[in-house]
């Protein structure tokens, strides 16, 4: 059931994009943040609320992070 639901979070991250290579670096952080969040919350065999939690979580760090690399060029 996990991997179900983690399989079809990363779909529908992936499928929201058109394009990687369009995407600016704060969403290529977040989508790579949230996915690791979440892979990270199903390895350590969370429940459904903390593995959805750790991919919000890691979404937001991911795109702090891709905003505040954006900022240094």
């Amino acid at each position: 059931m996990k991997t179900s639901i983690a399989l079809i979070a990363v779909a529908v991250l992936v499928g929201g994009c058109d394009k990687v290579d369009n995407l600016s670096t704060p969403q290529k952080g977040m989508l790579t943040g949230a996915a690791l969040g979440t892979g990270i919350g199903l390895a350590t065999g969370g429940t459904f609320g903390a593995v959805v939690g750790a991919g919000l979580i890691g979404g937001a760090v991911g795109y702090l992070g891709g905003t505040a690399i954006e900022n240094s060029k």
